[in-house]
């Protein structure tokens, strides 16, 4: 009976101790969160520093991350959202939900970046991926004359999903929409999120996914498989540069501070090019994974301002919806 008091003890003792630290709730897209993203790797080393718990809620995809939180508004249960990217910073800020940031660092990003309230930790390329030895289109016109399918992810509600949008729109302007209208029979399927696009592909039900000039690295390295490449089209390819940012209602100011500036830190940079597959926002000491080496570096980059990015997607979404319900 001594030794079950004990025991009952310690455990009332150790229950009050989880109880009286500070928790910080992340809200980022489902994929960081999963067991093989990078969710579980940030948890341990943020609250190996911080005496806190850390809580990372997924929220399906990027886009649906903020469509999210304007429905809460201020109501929010989020500290900190992390999964936006350049593509809706713009829309983000006109919330008022966001705060400024302190944060300093030594980007190692291919843009210059000096944005007061979000903090970039990852970007990359666009691109499709396919087997290799296919024979595949190397431009959106070729694409759309040709059989081959693809899988992609709805610009609603998607970062990819948009940023493929935006891709098309920035490299052919006013004739985008004949360009969708010729792409219309090769989409396979489209998806609310990365995931299970990239899923469908895997089972064998498209040539082509949308998704990272990155993505064949997980296949190398975590998989020992160089069956995967990406498709270099001569257009050029859409860089995305993802962000978080703190929330202006939450009760945990200083700990979210805290999170943004271990972000763009070692701990957390380090663990981004393995578990995320992208490139991380400042180069960690080590250098990136081998592997990285072999991967398609695109000769042109298409990224819009985050504000041109407001009027694209506004022209380019009617567009893409008239021709997929055709």
């Amino acid at each position: 009976m001594k030794h079950l008091l004990i025991a009952a003890g310690l455990l009332t003792a150790t229950s009050a101790m989880a109880a009286d630290k500070p928790e910080l709730t992340v809200y980022t897209y489902d994929s960081f969160v999963s067991d093989w993203g990078p969710g579980p790797k940030v948890e341990e080393a943020f609250e190996a520093i911080c005496e806190c718990n850390l809580n990372l809620v997924g929220v399906e995809d990027g886009a649906a991350l903020l469509s999210r939180l304007r429905l809460e508004g201020n109501n929010t249960d989020a500290d900190v959202v992390l999964g936006l990217d350049t593509n809706l910073i713009e829309t983000a800020k006109t919330t008022g939900l966001f705060a400024p940031h302190a944060v300093e660092a030594k980007y190692t990003l291919p843009v210059d970046w000096a944005d007061e309230t979000f903090v970039p930790y990852d970007w990359g390329y666009f691109a499709f991926v396919h087997k290799k030895g296919a024979t595949v289109p190397s431009s959106f016109r070729e694409l759309a004359e040709s059989d081959t399918k693809i899988l992609i992810q709805d610009p609603r509600s998607s970062t990819p999903g948009l940023g493929l949008l935006l891709w098309v729109k920035s490299a052919y302007g006013d004739e985008a929409a004949d360009i969708w209208a010729g792409l219309s029979d090769n989409i396979v399927t489209v998806t609310k999120g990365w995931s299970e696009a990239y899923g469908l592909f895997l089972d064998g039900e498209a040539d082509m996914v949308l998704s990272y000039t990155t993505s064949p690295a997980y296949h190398l390295i975590a998989e020992e498989d160089d069956s995967k490449t990406t498709a270099a089209f001569d257009e050029g390819h859409y860089m995305q540069v993802e962000v978080a940012a703190k929330l202006a209602g939450t009760d945990q100011p200083e700990l979210a501070d805290k999170f943004l500036n271990f972000m763009v830190s070692d701990a957390f940079q380090s663990i981004i090019p393995t578990t995320n597959w992208m490139y991380p926002a400042v180069t960690p000491a080590s250098g990136l994974p081998a592997g990285f080496e072999t991967l398609q570096t695109p000769e042109k980059a298409l990224l819009l301002a985050p504000e041109d990015a407001v009027a694209a997607r506004r022209e380019a979404l009617p567009e893409w919806l008239e021709a997929l319900s055709q």
